[in-house]
């Protein structure tokens, strides 16, 4: 595992660590890339190295570390699965809401980049949400983001643009749970919802079963665009 930077909580008693994927010459901007169940994997650091790839600076901070530091399982290995389960079951997600705010403080005020985006992906969809809400973020996207209806009493707080991206075959995501964000969210004047038709969950994953390569692309074109958007 190559964690590559160290990043003070917000209280400053402790510190966790991060990905981080540089970009050649001054960054755009940076991108907080916030993980699935399975921790700071080798998908998580692939999207990190092509947001690099593309001018920014990306990070993953491993939000998993009071609970198993340095995190990295594969969902199609059973065990392995049944294993980020277990840490999705304990984690607390309002600490790790905390930890992203710890990020986004390091890098405008360690790293030195004003303008910061995330983007997360299933736990991390649901977090980027709680970022939007919770945060001074400049601009989140969410992929396939888990119980966000449960979130939408916090949707008054979004003040900068939000995107998601809703598969609707999600088996995680019932068509109940979906058509309760497109009424709860569908005339925010901040939030962009997109729907994949016939798509599962993990459809923009980077490695193994689940990726589809065209909806991916799509999905990932749109990210591209809204962040060169609001965050150049």
């Amino acid at each position: 595992m190559s964690l590559n930077e160290t990043i003070p909580t917000l209280e400053g008693n402790a510190s966790f660590g991060a990905y981080v994927a540089r970009p050649e010459g001054s960054p755009r901007g940076a991108i907080i890339v916030i993980q699935e169940i399975f921790g700071v994997n080798p998908g998580i650091r692939q999207k990190c190295d092509k947001l690099a790839a593309e001018g920014w600076l990306a990070i993953a901070p491993d939000l998993f570390w009071r609970l198993q530091p340095e995190t990295s399982l594969d969902p199609d290995v059973e065990s392995e699965f049944q294993t980020a389960l277990d840490l999705m079951g304990k984690f607390d997600q309002d600490t790790g809401v905390r930890d992203i705010e710890a990020t986004i403080h390091h890098i405008r005020q360690t790293l030195g980049v004003a303008k910061v985006g995330c983007v997360g992906y299933c736990l991390g969809g649901r977090l980027a949400f709680m970022t939007a809400a919770r945060t001074d973020i400049d601009a989140s996207v969410g992929y396939y983001g888990v119980g966000i209806d449960g979130l939408l009493g916090e949707k008054h707080a979004i003040a900068n643009p939000l995107m998601l991206h809703i598969p609707t075959e999600d088996g995680f995501v019932s068509r109940e749970t979906q058509a309760a964000i497109h009424a709860g969210l569908g005339d925010h004047p901040r939030v962009t919802l997109y729907d994949y038709e016939g798509l599962d969950h993990g459809f923009a994953t980077e490695h193994g079963k689940r990726r589809v390569e065209d909806a991916a692309n799509l999905a990932d074109s749109r990210t591209a665009a809204f962040f060169a958007e609001h965050l150049v």
